[in-house]
């Protein structure tokens, strides 16, 4: 199996943009620290640094706007196939909760 090199580092840079505007959500928040992110981002850690950022968001009330960029990283990433095993829970379960409770709150009431 040969790999086209362009489309994976295209896949890296979308990726990597998805995570980046997720962590520019935490960016200036007091007692965030992304240090950690950081590094993996520079090292191309980019499912580290995906698991980093579901971790420091968990706690926090973010918009839906940063659990759909991690979405958008996961899918990218390809972390909701099937095939992964999963035996406990993973930082794409979390996340996946989270983005259900953040479009819960952000539908409008049922009109009657």
């Amino acid at each position: 199996m040969t790999v086209d090199r362009e489309a994976l580092q295209a896949s890296w840079n979308r990726t990597r943009n998805h995570l980046d505007a997720a962590r520019a959500h935490l960016t200036g928040l007091a007692s965030i620290d992304l240090s950690a992110t950081l590094e993996f981002l520079e090292h191309n850690e980019l499912e580290l640094a995906f698991d980093c950022l579901v971790d420091l968001g968990d706690d926090l009330d973010l918009p839906l706007t940063f659990w759909q960029h991690l979405d958008r990283a996961a899918r990218e990433m390809g972390l909701y196939s099937d095939a992964l095993p999963t035996p406990h829970l993973t930082a794409a379960d979390l996340y996946r909760r989270h983005i259900a409770a953040a479009s819960e709150q952000e539908r409008p009431p049922l009109t009657q």
